[in-house]
């Protein structure tokens, strides 16, 4: 199995919008300051979830990447106007 979040698949990711993975993008990126403070004072119990968090990070990162590049498409307004 994949080490990372749940919800938060390639596949799951290339559906959110622009703006939905920044969002994501953000809640990560607090959730890995939180971690690395609870690991500096010692109370962090589940080390695992670092490599984890930074693996969610580095994939929206690739998503973003992959669509400014043209790789990938950004899900169009007019599938869920439907």
């Amino acid at each position: 199995m994949a080490i990372g979040s749940k919800g938060l698949t390639p596949a799951d990711l290339d559906a959110m919008d622009n703006e939905r993975l920044a969002e994501e993008l953000s809640k990560a990126k607090a959730e890995l300051f939180n971690l690395r403070f609870a690991s500096a004072t010692g109370q962090l119990e589940d080390h695992g979830r670092l490599k984890a968090v930074r693996r969610d990070i580095a994939r929206i990162y690739t998503i973003v990447r992959e669509r400014e590049l043209g790789i990938r498409t950004a899900p169009s307004t007019q599938e869920e106007a439907k």
